[in-house]
């Protein structure tokens, strides 16, 4: 590994190692690392390599895809574009983009920044139809495909749902306002006066980034990695390629902001959290996410873009922050980060009274595992536990030990620790705890990570032996999408093709209504014959198809 060590050898490097000690293996991908306090970037180190093909080493000046972190320099660039008197954010967004559609209620850039407008995500859309991160996507087509829907997730101002379309849009906006790219308008309103001279809106995938690290994934079957050749290059939603090096230069800016008029107004701006038509926050700032962890004060964003990940984690009250950038889409940045902050500021933590404390509806770092007394069998615990419909975390046993088959990508075999209690082995905040038997099987499962905690319920599984299969088979079109899904049986399972990608095999979560993860498909009848079906994928719902 290579280390730079600005200020010094940390007493606690030995404990934050162990921490990437994956990424210190030979020939494997990795990520860097910045570690800030009180103003200074006190711990800067690389782990891993940031070329695989030529050997080249990651450092604290390689070059990472920030991903969705990317949404806060959109987001502050708009409030600079507020106080320049160029825009107002409670403008709709037709003021500006003339030709948007116009939907049931107004929508407004304050609902693209806190992600309440509704507007379905365009990633999932052109996952449907058969298009990928790593393809090359012309923003002229995204914007097409963005303005032919005929409907909104929900009313604007109802909830939040992230959506890369908002920032998309964001971006046309800043450009249209400004009179330039975002690249130039970002290099000449931040990351020029910062001195932020790595880090830039990659908006042309020829372009060629001086000290870039490559990203990679895990193969599935075998060991290695396979480098991921992405030609992916719209900006907004994500898009920013940076360093340590600079983003320590952007954490200091929040402390003292020297942007745009300077002070701290703009800064305070960029804490507020978007609220709900019903006065409710959020849970989203300006590309930010404002939270707690054993009663500390966060301030926390993060990204992933094919491979690449990014996690920025900022205690403001004690002028403390962790960087962490990685070139490999298995990391669990999320996790390590809090993992550093244990080891640096575990003096500062507050001890909270038992489920009190700040938390927002699905976050709070207060669960306390001690609450579950019984010893349940494996067979009392194993079976689908549900995050949303369509979406299942599922449990089985494997050589004696519980398995999750679903929700973090490849199987996880799961270790217990104590009662009802499991642990996923290289992420020691990821805690499954199984509660309320009935009937012979536990009803709830509690997930929880780092500042984070949700309680599932059991699904129950659907008799569907009288189901006649063969009626949902056919060719259905989405005019929305302009994409066809052909859904046939194979070998007795319903599947769904999607262009050229692998098809997906649908199981039975109702009547009429079919899910393969993150998939969910619900029939329409004419006549009692199937004559179409209602789609949510993602960050999309009520999709219409129609059968051909």
């Amino acid at each position: 590994t290579y280390s730079l060590l600005s200020f010094g050898q940390l007493k606690e490097s030995q404990e934050i190692d162990s921490v990437f000690k994956e990424w210190s293996k030979r020939n494997v991908p990795g990520g860097a690392i910045g570690i800030i306090k009180d103003g200074e970037l006190i711990y800067a180190k690389g782990y891993g390599i940031a070329d695989l093909e030529h050997g080249i080493k990651i450092s604290p000046s390689s070059v990472f895809n920030i991903g969705a972190a990317s949404q806060q320099f959109v987001a502050f660039s708009l409030l600079l574009l507020e106080e320049q008197g160029k825009l107002n954010l409670d403008d709709t967004v037709q003021t500006y983009l003339p030709d948007f559609p116009e939907y049931d209620a107004p929508l407004t850039i304050r609902h693209f920044i806190h992600h309440t407008s509704g507007i379905r995500h365009y990633r999932n859309l052109m996952h449907l139809k058969g298009r990928g991160v790593l393809d090359n996507i012309e923003a002229e087509e995204v914007y097409a495909l963005i303005k032919h829907q005929k409907a909104l997730n929900f009313l604007p101002g109802e909830k939040f749902s992230w959506s890369n379309s908002a920032y998309f849009l964001l971006a046309k906006i800043i450009e249209k306002v400004s009179g330039q790219s975002l690249k130039k308008f970002l290099k000449e309103h931040i990351f020029g006066p910062l001195g932020m001279n790595s880090t830039l809106f990659y908006d042309d995938n020829t372009d060629l980034i001086k000290n870039r690290a490559f990203s990679y994934n895990k193969k599935i079957n075998g060991d290695g990695f396979d480098n991921l050749i992405m030609r992916f290059d719209l900006v907004g939603a994500g898009g920013v390629y940076s360093t340590i090096e600079d983003l320590f230069l952007w954490d200091q800016n929040f402390y003292n902001n020297i942007l745009g008029n300077g002070g701290q107004k703009i800064i305070t701006n960029m804490h507020k959290e978007g609220l709900l038509n019903n006065g409710k926050s959020s849970g989203h700032a300006y590309g930010l996410t404002i939270d707690n962890y054993k009663g500390l004060k966060t301030v926390e964003n993060g990204g992933w873009s094919a491979g690449y990940q990014s996690e920025i984690l900022r205690f403001p009250d004690q002028s403390f922050s962790v960087i962490i950038l990685a070139n490999r889409g298995d990391a669990v940045l999320y996790s390590m980060a809090y993992q550093v902050a244990d080891a640096l500021i575990k003096g500062e933590f507050i001890n909270l009274p038992k489920n009190k404390g700040n938390s927002t509806d699905n976050k709070t770092d207060n669960h306390d595992s001690s609450d579950v007394k019984e010893k349940f069998s494996l067979k009392q615990i194993t079976g689908d536990y549900e995050m949303e419909p369509g979406r299942l975390l599922k449990f089985n046993t494997k050589h004696n030990s519980l398995q999750l088959l679903e929700g973090w990508g490849d199987p996880l075999m799961l270790i217990h620790t104590q009662r009802n209690i499991y642990k996923e082995a290289n992420n020691p905040y990821l805690q499954f705890v199984f509660s309320n038997l009935n009937n012979g099987r536990t009803q709830n499962l509690t997930v929880s990570d780092a500042g984070f905690t949700r309680t599932l319920i059991r699904k129950e599984k659907f008799d569907f032996s009288n189901l006649n299969l063969a009626d949902y088979t056919d060719d259905f079109y989405s005019e929305e999408i302009d994409a066809t899904h052909l859904l046939f049986l194979d070998d007795g399972q319903l599947k769904v093709k999607i262009a050229n990608n692998e098809a997906l095999a649908l199981a039975p979560y109702s009547i009429d209504t079919f899910y393969s993860n993150g998939y969910m498909v619900h029939f329409t009848r004419t006549n009692g014959a199937i004559s179409g079906f209602d789609l949510k994928y993602g960050w999309i719902t009520n999709l219409k198809f129609k059968k051909k």
